[in-house]
């Protein structure tokens, strides 16, 4: 956790921000004492596993992806 004072805050906020929504919470301090702490709201985005997607589409039959990932899409088109 990263503890800032106001004018470091002022100076920095866009960066600030930017961290906490990569998961970093930061807390800004008034003299030397925490007075607020900035949160994400949205939890960071996990990698894909390529791999182990390909695993799994691996195991797919052929047809699985010609007829229903076709209708799946146009559904949501509606």
């Amino acid at each position: 956790m990263r503890q800032v004072n106001i004018a470091e805050a002022k100076a920095h906020l866009s960066d600030l921000v930017a961290r906490a929504e990569a998961g970093e919470t930061i807390q800004i301090s008034r003299r030397g004492k925490p007075v607020v702490q900035i949160i994400s709201l949205m939890q960071p985005r996990k990698r894909i596993d390529l791999a182990a997607l390909r695993a799994l589409t691996d195991t797919m039959p052929e047809s699985t992806a010609e007829s229903v990932l076709p209708a799946m899409r146009d559904g949501a088109r509606y």
